[in-house]
């Protein structure tokens, strides 16, 4: 069943968020943000490879798939949300999506919050991201392998804020990512002077 957002919609949204993802995402990871942002006024939009029903490595249903990846137009976001999946699943597909990478690397070249979580990282280690950051991702499956390959710095905790970069582990580090994640939004949202 597709939820009804535009109950949800608002003139002035604390921020416009786009999430990239793809079939085999960790369920919780992309609707706890989703909701979660959504509640705080935050315009969600969701890009897939195509605009379909996806669906959860729990076998949830995501029905509200608004675009395709390559129809995002990073200029009209102020915020990048990648979520976990399965190895073999929403990451890789995302990660190695020509389109996904360039979007990546104009939120990081425009300064703007970048979160990712469990193996969302991937594509941040595919666009050549993750060089001389912090960041932390899922602990199995050679993501932080990857990570200190290309450069970046590895950090085991719950979540890791680097500048405009929120990373986290898996499912059980929502709580303190969703803190970090509406704690940037805030902050960004604030007219300059306050």
């Amino acid at each position: 069943m597709e939820f009804d957002k535009e109950r949800f919609k608002t003139a002035n949204p604390l921020a416009r968020a786009i999430v990239l993802t793809a079939d085999k995402f960790e369920d919780f990871e992309l609707f706890v943000p989703y909701f979660r942002m959504m509640e705080e006024g935050v315009a969600v939009d969701v890009a897939a490879p195509a605009k379909e029903t996806i669906t959860g490595e729990n076998g949830y249903f995501f029905e509200n798939v608004d675009l395709t990846i390559d129809e995002v137009d990073p200029q009209l976001y102020d915020f990048l949300f990648i979520p976990g999946g399965h190895p073999h699943g929403a990451p890789t597909t995302v990660r190695h999506n020509k389109k996904a990478q360039e979007i990546a690397r104009a939120f990081f070249k425009a300064g703007k919050p970048v979160a990712a979580i469990c193996h969302g990282p991937y594509l941040l280690v595919s666009a050549d991201l993750v060089a001389g950051r912090r960041l932390t991702s899922f602990w199995g499956d050679g993501v932080p392998d990857e990570i200190t390959a290309a450069g970046g710095i590895y950090v085991d905790e719950d979540v890791v804020v680097d500048g405009n970069l929120i990373t986290s582990r898996w499912p059980m580090d929502l709580p303190a990512f969703m803190q970090e994640v509406m704690r940037t939004l805030r902050e960004r949202s604030k007219p300059a002077g306050e």
